[in-house]
């Protein structure tokens, strides 16, 4: 594995289980429906979806997705974490399949998949491209790619946080090693999400719809899960 995947593993194994602890109360908060509302457009009322998860972390769209109806995978690297979306799935009753895989390069049959979601995940992936081509090619025709995600490479600094705000729960060694992954994965990225929109287009994808919006729509309120760091919101097309 390289090293930036071992560093990153590392840093989210030991976040792992208070990252499980907030997703479980983002789940039962006004932030459920309010994902939820960022999805409904996108999911036919025909038919049950196959999706994919990739970079799943604990299972927070895996699970909303399973709990309104779709058959759901989600996938990621680090084995604590799928550990902790194994146990909300059991602890929930919501059906959902779980693995340790690597999303650059996920080990499923080409077609498989109606959608890919992520969250806050590709910022990370040190060749982004790579992963936006196996993704089409999982993608059925006609699938959608959903990914929101921002320019944490890119970010400030937010002082203004609430108390109970996970970052201020950070110890400052996770703070500083937070920091240092991002700061070697600056060099390889360019300005997002316009570089996204190059990047789906070179893979195979043919419309590609970025939303800034959606950072206001989904942090209006400064709480224990605001993001400080605007998101978008990326929907391409196979």
């Amino acid at each position: 594995m390289e090293k930036i995947k071992n560093r990153i593993t590392d840093y989210w194994s030991q976040r792992a289980e208070a990252f499980a602890a907030q997703r479980i109360r983002e789940f039962e908060s006004e932030k459920h429906d309010l994902w939820m509302e960022e999805f409904r457009q996108y999911l036919p009322q025909d038919r049950k979806l196959q999706i994919l998860d990739v970079g799943t972390g604990t299972g927070f769209f895996a699970l909303l997705l399973a709990a309104a109806g779709q058959q759901v995978t989600g996938i990621d690297l680090t084995e604590s974490m799928i550990e902790e979306a194994k146990k909300i799935s059991d602890r929930m009753g919501i059906q959902a399949d779980f693995y340790v895989m690597d999303a650059e390069a996920p080990q499923f049959a080409p077609g498989t998949f109606d959608i890919i979601v992520s969250r806050n995940l590709t910022w990370t992936l040190h060749h982004l491209g790579r992963a936006y081509r196996s993704w089409h090619e999982l993608l059925k025709p006609g699938g959608l790619l959903i990914n929101f995600d921002a320019d944490y490479c890119h970010e400030k600094k937010e002082e203004n946080l609430p108390e109970n705000h996970a970052h201020r729960l950070i110890s400052p060694k996770l703070i500083g090693e937070y920091e240092a992954i991002k700061e070697e994965l600056k060099g390889s990225q360019k300005a997002r999400p316009v570089w996204d929109r190059e990047l789906l287009h070179q893979a195979g994808f043919g419309s590609v719809e970025v939303d800034t919006g959606v950072w206001k729509r989904i942090y209006r309120d400064v709480d224990e899960f605001y993001n400080p760091t605007p998101i978008f919101k990326v929907v391409a097309r196979a």
